[in-house]
């Protein structure tokens, strides 16, 4: 289909004056200061504030690194830091030793950073350097009384529902704490939306796809006053529900089906977390009973196979971080996984940053760098099971969680035979034999003083087989004894209190490290040292396993002996008294529902994050939420229930003056759709979309393997696009190699909790939208719906439907009928084909050439209708 067919139909698609967006100034956002203060600014401490900083005894080169005006001002040579420009930053080819005269840290110092670190550099300085530091180069001072004042670190207060003036307007208690908020401004809210508005709005929030031509009739015609109640509820009953809100809480919990990073090897198993979260969803279950599972499911009873079965599967949210799977040292490998835990945990639940503790007391919030050690024990107290198979950049191979065979779970793996099933184990005790011979040879080379070319050799040869044994362990260990596959998830257990055995043995992981030059850390049961600075080659004291103080309203709960105290945990987290869990959630529900949370920093209560522009009405739906037994779909009912929600996008300039940014809620804000909702809207309105999921996905028929390996070996790029036409949420999701659809309209960052998504409209979306195979394969299987809708009679020629077809194809697309200015530009278009009028007849009337046919017509319409903005915006 020629894209040039499209350009007489940009007149029906221009988007709205009022969807352009306005730049304007703002603090850093809080994911930026958690990268600075994570990733950079510990660095700099450690390594260069010696010799740059302000109260250095000598400022070398005259370049201060402590300020933020003294990294962009730089030294002697130029600016240390350009935002955005690597090529110009000095700072960026000093630590790449790119240039032997300027390479920094000195070799004196440790030399050369890691790989890892220099990377965390560059992406800071492509994000535009963020750095919260300002004024001069001092610890940030912190009143640790005064911050634990902080509005969100104390218990949620149950107020009065406010008395409002225009008593008539509220539908509900949140509606008058709301409007209570405005008529304090002097400020109306603005009109209510109209029926087809709020029928569009409410199905893309609640399913993520837009109403059927059915459903809209069926809404429009319902003249009972619980017509949209009832729409609400069936909505929240639908299955398609929890693929919308699972897909959300997915971004909280960074899902993601590789590990990412440098080597980025697959996760076979990921999927079972992500279809738990939508079968979590659907059931409503209790938010806090969904929180206890998935940081301790495997310590909680269960009363049959089935709900054992989806507590250990819950917990695959702690294994399904980041990891850096090629990092020699195994205690830094220990360490970095039990701070992606902290941190996801920490921001996701709680709406704080406590990893930014770990290598000083925090320095913002009242978290000391003991407490951050004391949550450090109990993750690692606990053996995280992702399941990759050791290789030469995955030194730290691990098994997965064995399921009851009773859950009756589906499962994608294949069997093996008993001929298959022995030579495969034949085949694993040879190459362990000649492993440990090599071992055996290596080590009398060392003890003769000798390291020829043989021992290297035999180096390389010792890689190999970790690989090949790795994979054939993992292969015999996703099979029981009759060769029939198990039922595997990814999760976490408690440690053992001493050294197990097993097929993923203390043996084999000391093999390993003696060949790939590793160190094995934390495999029992442990309180954690106090690093110094975060370096783990720097043990302090050991710190008993606890919880954050400032969180806890009464004694925080005994650890068990023996145990990581994960249970513990779980119950601290869910606890009446804390005052963030219920907090954070009420407000991630509004924020995905308005489009802008109640605090704006939906991932940051704490005192660097914004506050509450509405603090009643936040403790008000906190504390219903805890009263109502913590059910997300009666949160979620009430407030789209109630009047503020189904307000109008009307503009005015009295409220705009006072509140621009519409923190009051005045209106509605135009939102664009995600990526997701975006992609399943092309294929339900081209009539394409399947609704029954999918079992399994992808990445999970391939295996384990790197990602961007050839056909057959790893994950590649064919296998990543997968463009099928199941729901977007059963894409694979593979950390830095998305599907490019995804990728294009700013899918969540896997790598990092993720509760509010960017939104950008660029030029890529839109010749996505013109260009893309799966884009024009839409629009020819929605032309051709719109033409079998309303098919030409025997009597009656193309003409006569025109009009018809355009209405239906406007109600598929925008749940609404064209304007007259609409229609009348459609009928103008397709008079420029005048095959669609006299199929056969000659026509000396202008053509667009080798375009004249009904489908080629009807096809270039349709890609129109999905290239507009109104598309792809809720209003």
């Amino acid at each position: 289909m020629k894209t040039h067919l499209l350009l007489p139909l940009l007149a029906l698609v221009a988007a709205p004056a009022a969807w352009s967006a306005i730049g304007q100034s703002a603090p850093l956002p809080p994911e930026h200061v958690e990268f600075f203060e994570k990733k950079i600014r510990p660095v700099l401490v450690d390594k260069c504030y010696s010799c740059h900083a302000e109260n250095s005894d000598k400022i070398k080169g005259g370049l201060v690194l402590d300020t933020r005006e003294g990294i962009r001002r730089g030294g002697d040579n130029g600016p240390a830091i350009v935002p955005g420009d690597l090529q110009q930053s000095l700072l960026i080819e000093a630590i790449r030793y790119a240039n032997s005269d300027t390479a920094m840290p000195p070799k004196k110092d440790g030399g050369k950073l890691p790989d890892q670190v220099i990377q965390d550099f560059e992406k800071w300085v492509q994000m535009g350097a963020p750095d919260p530091r300002d004024g001069a180069s001092k610890a940030v001072a912190k009143d640790d009384a005064k911050a634990r004042e902080w509005w969100s670190f104390q218990a949620p207060k149950k107020t009065a529902v406010p008395a409002v003036k225009d008593g008539a307007w509220p539908k509900n208690d949140l509606d008058r704490f709301v409007l209570a908020g405005l008529e304090a401004k002097g400020l109306r809210p603005v009109a209510d939306a109209d029926k087809l508005t709020l029928l569009r709005r409410v199905y893309f929030d609640l399913t993520g796809l837009p109403p059927s031509f059915a459903d809209i009739e069926a809404f429009v015609n319902d003249k009972a006053p619980d017509a949209f109640a009832k729409v609400v509820d069936r909505l929240l009953a639908a299955p398609q529900f929890g693929e919308r809100w699972g897909r959300h809480w997915l971004d909280v919990a960074r899902y993601a089906e590789s590990s990412g990073k440098e080597s980025n090897i697959a996760y076979p198993h990921a999927w079972r977390y992500r279809d738990y979260v939508i079968a979590a969803f659907n059931a409503d279950k209790p938010y806090d009973q969904f929180l206890r599972e998935q940081i301790a499911g495997d310590l909680l009873p269960a009363k049959n196979d089935q709900q054992r079965a989806a507590q250990l599967i819950a917990t695959g949210y702690l294994a399904l971080g980041a990891k850096s799977q090629n990092e020699q040292n195994g205690r830094q490998f220990a360490m970095d996984v039990a701070d992606e835990q902290i941190d996801a945990l920490s921001q996701g639940v709680l709406g704080i940053t406590v990893a930014c503790a770990r290598c000083h007391d925090h320095k913002f919030d009242p978290i000391s760098q003991r407490e951050y050690y004391a949550l450090a024990g109990i993750f690692l107290s606990t053996e995280t099971r992702y399941g990759t198979a050791g290789a030469l950049q995955n030194r730290h191979p691990t098994p997965l969680v064995e399921l009851p065979p009773g859950s009756g779970l589906a499962t994608v793996a294949r069997a093996l035979t008993s001929t298959e099933r022995t030579r495969k184990m034949d085949q694993l005790e040879e190459l362990k034999k000649e492993r440990d011979g090599l071992l055996a040879e290596r080590a009398g080379l060392r003890r003769a003083g000798k390291a020829d070319d043989n021992d290297q050799r035999n180096r390389q040869r010792g890689l190999q087989l970790i690989a090949l044994i790795g994979a054939l362990e993992a292969e015999l260990a996703s099979v029981n004894s009759a060769g029939d596959p198990k039922l595997l998830a990814m999760g976490v257990q408690d440690r053992p209190a001493e050294e197990a055995g097993g097929m993923f043995s203390r043996r084999m992981r000391e093999a390993g490290r003696r060949f790939a030059g590793g160190r094995e850390a934390f495999t029992t049961i442990t309180d954690s040292p106090l690093f110094a600075r975060g370096e783990v080659d720097k043990p302090g004291e050991k710190v008993p396993r606890g919880f954050v103080q400032v969180l806890s309203a009464a004694e925080a709960p005994p650890i068990a002996p023996g145990t990581s105290g994960r249970r513990e945990l779980a119950e601290w987290i869910t606890a009446p008294g804390n005052p963030l869990t219920t907090r954070v959630m009420a407000n991630r529900v509004w924020h995905w529902l308005f489009g802008r949370g109640i605090v704006e920093s939906v991932d940051n209560f704490g005192t660097t994050g914004r506050t509450p522009s509405n603090p009643a009405l936040l403790d008000h739906l906190a504390l219903r939420f805890q009263e109502k037994g913590w059910s997300v779909k009666t949160l979620i009912r009430e407030i789209v229930l109630s009047r503020t929600y189904q307000l109008g996008s009307g503009f005015d300039e009295k409220n705009f003056t006072t509140d621009p940014e519409n923190t009051l809620v005045w209106r509605a804000n135009q939102r664009r759709l995600d990526a997701e909702c975006v992609r399943d809207a092309m294929l339900a309105v081209s009539g394409d979309l399947q609704v029954q999921p999918p079992v399994g996905s992808p990445i999970a028929v391939v295996g384990d393997g790197p990602v961007g390996g050839p056909r057959g070996r790893g994950i590649n790029d064919t296998l990543i696009q997968a463009e099928t036409v199941n729901r977007s949420v059963y894409l694979p999701i593979v950390r830095d190699a998305l599907p490019e659809m995804l990728g294009l309209f700013d899918f969540a960052e896997t790598s990092l909790v993720t509760g509010a998504r960017e939104t950008t409209n660029v030029p890529s979306q839109a010749l996505f939208l013109l260009n893309s195979e799966f884009a024009a394969d839409r629009a020819g299987r929605f032309a051709a719906r719109v033409l079998a809708g309303y098919p030409v009679g025997p009597n009656g020629g193309f003409q006569a439907l025109l009009p018809e077809r355009i209405n239906y194809a406007y109600w598929l697309a925008y749940s609404r009928p064209p304007t007259e200015g609409e229609r009348a530009a459609a009928l103008s278009f397709f008079s420029k084909f005048p095959a669609n009028y006299q199929p056969g007849a000659t026509d000396a009337r202008p053509a667009i050439k080798n375009a004249a046919t009904v489908e080629a017509a009807w096809t270039s319409f349709c890609r129109a209708l999905f290239a507009s903005a109104e598309f792809r915006y809720l209003n």
